[in-house]
């Protein structure tokens, strides 16, 4: 197995001990500054989502660059990514930090792109990520930094900067899904 493969497999693995940080009833006493409050395993969480998150770019350009892309790697790395993103939304959701809705946009459009995906590839054709799709992952990570964090450290200036970005992130995943399927509706079959 060669190093972006590994690296992709490695973000994988990390999925279920972020959710398992951000999920455990832990009795450590939580980082405190004023009105603001996080506690350790959330940090932990964070960081290790944002080295995750670092990752996806870091497989593709080293398959790239040493042209080792396999299709292994085509498989694992955009299942890696949604793995990564749903996990820790579900996980937000579950903590009360994200709107259900919202997640659900998120992920019934990863859902339905990976759909149009697989269509595609049934007919030996290749949809490419938009500019609008890597925007959308821009934002999404973002936004996940910002609940993981408790707001940090917009919460100091009383900023809802974690509920305007996510919404955002609702906002653009739409539009990004949406136009991959107006970009690519030669694919959809009408009649069968």
């Amino acid at each position: 197995m060669n190093l972006a493969n590994r690296i992709t497999l490695a973000r994988i693995f990390l999925v279920p001990i972020i959710v398992f940080l951000l999920l455990i009833n832990v009795e450590i006493q939580p980082l405190t500054f004023a009105d603001f409050s996080i506690t350790w395993n959330q940090i932990l969480a964070a960081l290790i989502f944002i080295i995750a998150a670092s990752t996806d770019g870091l497989d593709g350009y080293i398959a790239r660059k040493n042209k080792i892309v396999t299709n292994l790697g085509k498989l694992l790395d955009p299942l890696a990514d949604k793995l990564l993103v749903a996990a820790v939304l579900i996980s937000l959701v579950e903590m009360n930090k994200v709107d259900a809705l919202i997640v659900i946009i998120i992920i019934s459009r990863e859902f339905a792109v990976t759909g149009l995906r697989q269509i595609a590839l049934l007919e030996g054709k290749v949809v490419a990520a938009s500019a609008w799709g890597k925007w959308k992952t821009a934002v999404q990570i973002t936004m996940i930094i910002a609940l993981l964090l408790n707001n940090f450290p917009f919460a100091f200036f009383d900023i809802s900067f974690d509920v305007i970005v996510s919404w955002l992130a609702a906002i653009i995943t739409l539009y990004s899904g949406v136009d991959y399927f107006i970009k690519n509706k030669d694919l959809i079959p009408l009649t069968e």
